[in-house]
């Protein structure tokens, strides 16, 4: 594929690369498009990305609604019939602002303020439409062959709350329309598992006007959840970690002195008692510290795996939020691992293999990416250097492939992150482990070595679920609401065809509830067929057990598994036996 750079200059685009340069250019073609039907709009930014690419517009008062945005791509697909050249050319700063200026683009203007003085300003023209960048481009507008506008979004100027809120048009280009296609399906059958549709139709959980952000578990999300906290609890137990719960609210002193304060106040919330600032906990780990703190220790006593189940309240940008996915407040599985410095390389791989196991339980592969230190950072050179270099020994040990991000880092350690596959091939950040030599020094935490001596721990942070209720989500759109049995919020349901079979669907569902089953019994004055399409596309059981006339007769039972059309008969004892076993070995 042929692109035009900032100098003039045509050349081949690196395969890698292509697809960028394909959505960067359709930004600008949607930008004009835009520009032809809504003449007085406004223009901020309008990158590609790794989902397709976007353009925050100010529009004044214009609201867009879906057909308006079917008009933007109907006009897009003229301009790249048009078969416009791309041009590119650079100018001097001061011609550059007076261009912007004269063409009414005070957001591009503003930007251009945010450049070096000494700074040349490249731009790059399609017909009338003009836009700041540093390319490469399509060389002509033809060469633009399969987009589509997907949806719109509000997008604050420069991310920052204080500023206006403007529109995001988003879209997504490829290189064929084939792949558009495939795409397309994609996007329909995720559309199918939002765990949002898909957790209202399950009664799992909800969200309110009166406190957004901040997610409502009903019964049947709470069973999901605590399900999920006792195999957490089960397999922490069973790696020698003990757990500990640590204050909602505390002062912001501790908070200094952990340096969130200076790195993360803006996403705390706080509030002030007896006239002194207190803060909403954005995380566990100073929590964790004070326990640590609270009493000595010795080199035999380490290392100490720590674990808490912490609620945390994090201030999300409204516009941001999203289900499950971006909440105000999670529940986040931690960890931290307080031990000598001989130990980091056993700890971290005994982390690993934890999570390998969560994940593997559920299905996922994953790959795993190594973040260094970012710029916003505390500490010297030797320990970041060490922390990293005790990350990456820990890999190349387990013999795991991994990808350096750079910079992405916590403020106070390098960390490792593993990025979910679920079932549609979508990845999401989940576990993570982070390094800290920071936060021991910071309170002054110690242990007594062999030689009687005082030394500083080394802290891990580390979470397998990372939020339980984005995990939730996750799951639920990895499983499509077809939970595994041992998750399932309803495991059985006993549907009855008449009443004539009520006292022995009764005694049915007493069996299974009295062997711990999770189950519900349907006796409602409905047709059979309509209880089974109920139970298996709204409840998503995984098993119905079904009671005629036969079955009571018989003493039997009539299983309709979730995905099949076909029953299947066998003793109440003989399902008792199976469901309960798929339970306990969590299948």
């Amino acid at each position: 594929m042929k692109v035009i750079y900032n100098n003039g200059t045509v050349g081949e685009c690196p395969k890698e690369e292509e697809l960028h340069v394909l959505r960067h250019s359709a930004a600008h073609i949607m930008a004009q498009a835009i520009g032809r039907l809504y003449p007085n709009a406004h223009f901020a930014y309008g990158p590609a990305t790794d989902k397709g690419f976007y353009y925050d517009v100010d529009l004044g008062d214009e609201k867009l609604t879906d057909e308006d945005l079917q008009k933007i791509e109907q006009e897009m697909r003229k301009i790249v019939k048009e078969n416009l050249p791309i041009k590119p050319y650079i100018l001097p700063r001061d011609e550059a602002i007076a261009l912007m200026e004269s063409r009414g683009e005070k957001y591009k203007v503003e930007h251009i303020g945010d450049l070096p003085e000494d700074a040349e300003i490249s731009f790059y023209q399609q017909g009338d439409y003009i836009d700041m960048c540093v390319g490469p481009h399509l060389c002509y507008t033809k060469a633009l062959k399969a987009f589509k506008i997907t949806d719109q979004s509000g997008a604050y100027w420069k991310n920052d709350k204080n500023n206006k809120m403007l529109t995001r048009v988003k879209g997504i280009a490829f290189s064929s329309q084939q792949e558009l296609e495939d795409y397309l399906k994609l996007l329909e059958e995720a559309e199918k598992r939002d765990h949002r549709r898909i957790g209202k139709e399950m009664g799992l959980f909800m969200f309110a006007d009166e406190a957004p952000g901040f997610p409502f578990f009903l019964p049947k999300g709470m069973l999901l959840k605590n399900t999920l906290i006792e195999y957490w609890r089960e397999l922490h137990t069973r790696n020698n970690y003990v757990e500990v719960a640590t204050p909602l609210i505390m002062n912001r002193h501790l908070w200094e002195t952990s340096g969130h304060w200076d790195h993360y106040k803006d996403n705390m919330y706080s509030t002030t008692i007896d006239e002194e600032t207190f803060c909403v906990k954005p995380m566990n780990c100073p929590g964790g510290v004070m326990v640590y703190r609270s009493q000595p220790h010795s080199y035999r006593d380490l290392p100490i795996r720590m674990g808490e189940l912490g609620l945390v309240h994090r201030h999300e940008l409204r516009g941001a939020l999203h289900g499950l996915f971006r909440v105000r407040c999670f529940t986040q599985d931690d960890a931290h691992i307080f031990m000598r410095r001989e130990q980091i390389t056993d700890e971290i791989v005994g982390v690993v293999d934890l999570i390998n196991e969560v994940y593997s339980k559920f299905g996922f592969k994953y790959s795993v990416e190594l973040s260094t230190r970012p710029e916003d950072s505390m500490g010297s050179d030797e320990d970041w250097e060490a922390a990293t270099n005790g990350l990456r020994g820990a890999l190349e040990k387990l013999g795991l492939p991994y990808t350096i991000n750079e910079g992405d880092g916590a403020f106070y350690g390098p960390k490792i992150d593993f990025h979910l596959e679920d079932s549609l091939g979508r990845t999401w950040q989940c576990g993570t482990i982070q390094l800290d030599f920071q936060m021991p020094q910071n309170f002054n935490l110690e242990y007594i070595d062999e030689n009687g001596e005082k030394q500083r721990p080394i802290m891990i942070h580390r979470v397998c679920f990372g939020s339980i209720e984005r995990f939730i989500g996750i799951l639920t759109e990895h499983f499509a609401g077809k939970y595994p049995v041992w998750l399932a919020p309803t495991q059985a349901k006993v549907l009855l065809v008449s009443e004539k079979s009520a006292e022995y669907g009764k005694k049915v569902y007493e069996a299974l509830r009295e062997a711990g089953v999770r189950v519900e019994m349907d006796n409602r004055n409905e047709k059979i067929g309509y209880m089974i399409r109920e139970a298996q596309t709204v409840g998503r059981v995984p098993y119905m057990v079904i009671i005629g006339q036969q079955e009571v007769e018989n003493g039997t039972v009539s299983i309709r598994y979730r995905d099949t059309a076909q029953n299947e008969t066998m003793t109440l004892d003989a399902f008792v036996e199976k469901i309960t076993a798929e339970i306990r070995d969590r299948v």
